[in-house]
């Protein structure tokens, strides 16, 4: 780099999708393998309090690159064909302040091809060419040979199956993806400092990864996931809930096996390919001058309380990993720090940005992972429906509400990180469940008028649960190649409730 541009930072923000923050070598999973990351948190500061504002991925992505809540930029039920609202953007600003910005994987915006402030995007759209686009993954595959073959394996973005990968190695997308960011980092603006956005699809289904991922845990023993006693009677779980364990009906115990290892085994795949960027900007000298951010857009529940996919606030869905490695001896992130302030995925821009020494908008909302400010309360909140859920959390206690039918859960995550015993009624935590229901009434926005009456937290009458029909097999993807037509963007697949 030149003048001014040796000086700024380089930044490079990774995100994956659907990957709970326990599921870490650094936070002591007895299973999963993941050596890049543990070594990315030994170099810099972890922050295990992080949670995602609505854990869907399109709200969590507007969060992530707004630096706003879902109150401002305006969705938090996954609406796709909603354009991105006239907030400024993480690339956009750092454009604005003279940054060269790319992107390259999963944005998950409307159109497909809107670069929301990116000087050039590279998409891999996890299979919707019917939104428009084009997509460069699926370029890339017909380049390769296999045109439109990229979901012939057969398993589904919304379901639980597995199988090895079905095509070569070089043509999955966790390897494009890296091959596409490290061709980037080596095609950069020398004279211009660099922002990066790495974005991989997995290990959001669907389960296919390649051979050697899945032989790695061949002989691993996952944990069996925890069910907890207020979780068993499944008829009178709350309706969001019901409609998760209704949906997923199909998967059955003696399926967990086979589901963990194939998650397991995206999950390595990808800290390995993470390994290779990293590598690339070592070798051509920008390693030290750069912030990286690693986090997610949201978890999956994996079967704990007999639950899978996001859309709820219990940890293993609502809380992401997140690290942060700052330039070379910056004081701000110390080797192996943990930072246990409460976070969400909106603090991400202004941290971001805090870095570039770039002005933060005055409608960004997020806090600066790296400033002094602290929240005492974190509120959330998912869809506005009869799948609502929303949750407040001190750092300790966290409250879960669900509007249909007024319920509420408190769980005491230091005395019970897995949420096992529900504390609701706990007498002596009448205080703290208080506080926590207050803040959700002073943070509540749209719908959630008609459930709050007289200042607390009322609720609306139970409905009836009825089971639902899955004709289209969650949204199952076939042959692309010629690709599908044009649909419409607003019709929503592969979602219970």
């Amino acid at each position: 780099m030149t003048g001014d541009a040796a000086q700024r930072p380089n930044i490079l923000l990774v995100t994956v999708d659907q990957w709970p923050a326990s599921l870490t070598g650094y936070e002591n999973h007895p299973a999963i393998l993941t050596p890049t990351l543990d070594q990315l948190a030994r170099n810099g500061v972890r922050f295990p309090r992080t949670y995602s504002e609505c854990p869907i991925c399109i709200p969590a992505r507007r969060s992530l690159m707004t630096g706003t809540t879902p109150r401002k930029h305006g969705d938090r039920s996954f609406d796709p064909a909603a354009r991105m609202p006239a907030l400024p953007t993480l690339a956009g600003t750092l454009r604005g302040a003279g940054y060269r910005s790319v992107a390259v994987g999963k944005l998950h915006v409307y159109p497909p091809r809107d670069r929301i402030g990116f000087d050039e995007v590279f998409l891999a759209e996890e299979g919707r060419p019917h939104l428009g686009g084009p997509d460069d993954y699926d370029m890339f595959l017909a380049d390769q040979g296999f045109a439109g073959q990229g979901f012939l394996h057969g398993m589904n973005n919304n379901d639980y199956l597995w199988r090895p990968w079905h095509l070569p190695e070089r043509t999955h997308v966790t390897n494009w993806t890296t091959w596409q960011m490290c061709r980037e980092i080596k095609r950069r603006d020398p004279t211009r400092p660099n922002f990066w956005h790495l974005s991989y699809t997995h290990p959001h289904p669907p389960l296919a990864p390649l051979q050697a991922y899945l032989d790695i845990y061949r002989d691993a023993e996952p944990p069996v996931p925890p069910v907890a006693d207020w979780a068993r009677d499944e008829a009178a779980l709350p309706y969001a809930l019901r409609s998760i364990t209704d949906y997923w009906a199909h998967v059955k115990p003696h399926h967990l096996r086979g589901i963990q290892r194939a998650f397991y085994a995206l999950c390595t795949h990808i800290d390995h390919q993470f390994r290779v960027v990293l590598g690339t900007l070592r070798e051509e000298g920008l390693l030290d001058n750069t912030v990286v951010l690693f986090t997610a857009d949201h978890g999956d529940m994996l079967g704990t309380h007999g639950l899978w996919a996001k859309r709820v606030f219990y940890e293993d869905s609502a809380r992401v990993p997140t690290i942060l490695l700052g330039p070379q001896g910056d004081p701000r992130t110390p080797p192996g720090a943990v930072d246990n302030r409460l976070v969400q995925l909106a603090d991400v821009m202004p941290t971001l940005l805090d870095f570039a020494g770039v002005a933060v908008p005055e409608e960004v909302e997020g806090r600066s992972m790296i400033g002094d400010a602290r929240r005492e309360i974190l509120t959330a909140g998912c869809r506005d429906d009869a799948s609502a859920t929303r949750m407040a959390t001190d750092g300790r206690f966290k409250l879960i509400w669900y509007p249909n039918g007024n319920r509420i859960q408190l769980f005491d995550l230091q005395e019970d990180p897995q949420e096992m015993q529900d504390r609701a009624g706990d007498a002596s935590l009448a205080p703290r469940r208080a506080a926590l229901e207050q803040a959700l009434v002073e943070a509540a926005w749209g719908v959630d008028g008609d459930w709050i009456s007289g200042g607390r937290l009322t609720g609306a009458p139970a409905r009836a649960f009825r089971t639902q029909a899955n004709r289209g097999l969650s949204g199952q993807r076939g042959n692309h190649f010629p690709p599908p037509p044009q649909a419409g963007a607003d019709v929503v697949v592969g979602t219970p409730g």
